[in-house]
């Protein structure tokens, strides 16, 4: 496919020359892999981050896509809501947080308009000036090749992004990125180094904080989390928690121990889809139980639905997380940093809920006003 010329032959961005499309996946990390200073006056400017190596803009872009919630959420963050144009898996990007955030909101109806952004048809028709997207993922799960990425990116407009969720794939032989040296990235992008920092700032002063009332280290549950998306499970796709993917950041962050420690199951993978039953699990015998898939549930919903059946399961029933109750919703799998905020506060209650109050009450451990503010730019 081809066309005349597009927004992005306006902005003049992509890759900086001599920067390799797909540098991370042979070469060494350069040492300057990192968020560059502000564009000022006009000025071209360079984000660097793998597998894209080094991108260049000659400027700011104003139309965006992004494949995950978690990458939409950092644009959100950092008050590019208006800018978005689809999203390429909107059946996983859980817009409701935003309701308790004075002011901030994303059009839900351009996420329905185009809800799985995958296919270079759809990256021209929304003719996007960034895209947030690991292009790895795009060859490894919809079969794009080398010269698609190339023909996109010389057409439309430059990816940047890097999939960090999990990290036991086996073609994502490149570097990893933490939750926030992500978002300091796609903040380079869009020049708002300021709101990145605010976010940093409230971040490390909520996660600290937390962390001070913590018990110690030995009174602390572990954790099994798994992935099943029916009311009535049977089997369980384990996830480990060493796995050190953004998808488990509130976990790590509260010190919980993986119930899988010591045994050689697998985490979740592209490659891995092996599941346990509930003799398997009964072996294991965790303490706190956490199932992705049921991000739509309210805490109540979930209770009295799939806790509601572990419960009168014959074997299930005998666990001790569900004799105790003590089986919850296991968050996203793509979180943002205003994700991350909301999942944090939501594990904290899950996981301790003496010290910071039940999961299905009203206590807030952090200011959505201040949050807010810094995506508003009233900061």
């Amino acid at each position: 496919m081809s066309r005349g010329p597009t927004r992005r032959d306006v902005l003049g961005a992509g890759v900086a020359a001599g920067a390799g499309l797909f540098a991370g996946c042979t070469d060494s990390l350069p040492a300057s892999d990192g968020a560059p200073a502000s564009p000022t006056d006009g000025d071209a400017y360079t984000v660097t981050m793998q597998p894209m190596g080094t991108v260049e803009f000659d400027a700011v872009p104003e139309r965006w896509a992004a494949y995950d919630g978690g990458y939409a959420d950092m644009a959100v963050a950092l008050g590019q809501a208006d800018g978005l144009t689809g999203v390429g898996g909107a059946d996983r990007y859980y817009t409701y947080v935003y309701d308790e955030l004075p002011g901030v909101s994303v059009d839900r109806g351009t996420i329905e308009a185009h809800p799985e952004v995958r296919t270079k048809e759809e990256f021209y028709e929304l003719d996007s000036d960034l895209h947030l997207y690991d292009p790895g993922m795009l060859r490894n799960w919809f079969d794009w090749d080398r010269a698609d990425v190339e023909e996109v990116r010389e057409n439309v407009a430059p990816f940047l992004g890097n999939l960090i969720f999990r990290r036991s794939d086996e073609w994502h032989d490149y570097r990893y990125y933490t939750l926030y040296e992500a978002f300091e990235r796609v903040a380079a992008a869009f020049d708002e180094r300021e709101r990145f920092e605010a976010f940093a700032t409230l971040h490390d002063e909520f996660v600290a904080g937390i962390q001070a009332r913590l018990p110690p280290a030995d009174e602390r549950p572990n954790v099994f989390l798994t992935f099943e998306g029916t009311d009535s499970p049977e089997t369980f796709s384990p996830y480990r928690l060493n796995d050190r993917g953004t998808s488990k950041k509130q976990w790590r962050d509260l010190g919980v121990s993986d119930a899988l420690a010591g045994t050689d199951i697998e985490n979740l993978s592209t490659t891995n889809r092996g599941e346990l039953d509930y003799e398997n699990l009964a072996e294991i015998d965790p303490e706190v139980i956490l199932v992705r898939g049921h991000e739509r549930k309210s805490a109540a919903e979930f209770r009295d639905t799939v806790l509601a059946y572990m419960e009168d399961h014959p074997v299930g029933s005998e666990l001790q997380a569900v004799r105790n109750g003590r089986v919850y919703r296991g968050g996203y799998l793509y979180q943002g940093p205003i994700h991350n905020l909301f999942l944090t506060e939501r594990a904290a209650k899950q996981l301790y809920p003496e010290e910071f109050g039940d999961v299905t009450g009203d206590e807030q451990l952090f200011d959505r006003d201040r949050v807010a503010d810094i995506v508003n730019g009233a900061f």
